[in-house]
């Protein structure tokens, strides 16, 4: 997996409606958040509706963005489940172009890209205090005191 201080690949991948999406054109607006994910994972689907508020921030927050490695039927079908409506990209099979080249080797891991195009934050699994870091860094609460979350969990 890619560390703070590496500089992040610069990947093009579709949105769900086949659009182009690029990094580089992203980080003009401020930094930018990746979220890989799977949709069969658990521990994905506790983590992205937490990301979510991020997305739903008042604030701004950082550009959100979920990389599924899925297709895109599924992919739509987890964000209707989990209430998740953040600009979604398919880094799909056989290649995992994005996957790759962010080494990631399990989900959901989650990259902080900061404008100058350097990993600011690589998080793997669900991380609470990570969690809680980003969003005091961005002005957002992920998590609301009615909120049951384990401190970790894997992915």
């Amino acid at each position: 997996m890619l560390q703070p201080g590496d500089s992040a690949p610069d990947i093009s991948l579709p949105d769900l409606d086949g659009a182009a999406w690029k990094l580089q054109e992203a980080l003009q607006h401020g930094p930018v958040v990746l979220a890989f994910f799977k949709i069969s994972c658990p521990t994905c689907q506790l983590t992205l509706p937490f990301l979510q508020r991020f997305a739903d921030s008042p604030n701004g927050g950082p550009g959100m963005v979920a990389i599924s490695q899925d297709g895109v039927p599924d992919s739509r079908e987890f964000q209707q489940r989990f209430g998740v409506s953040m600009p979604t990209l398919t880094d799909a099979p056989p290649g995992y172009s994005a996957s790759n080249a962010f080494r990631i080797s399990s989900v959901p891991s989650i990259f902080v890209i900061e404008t100058d195009g350097r990993i600011a934050s690589a998080v793997e699994g669900f991380n609470k205090a990570e969690l809680e870091k980003l969003g005091g860094r961005f002005g957002v609460a992920p998590f609301r005191e009615s909120d049951r979350v384990p401190a970790l969990r894997p992915g």
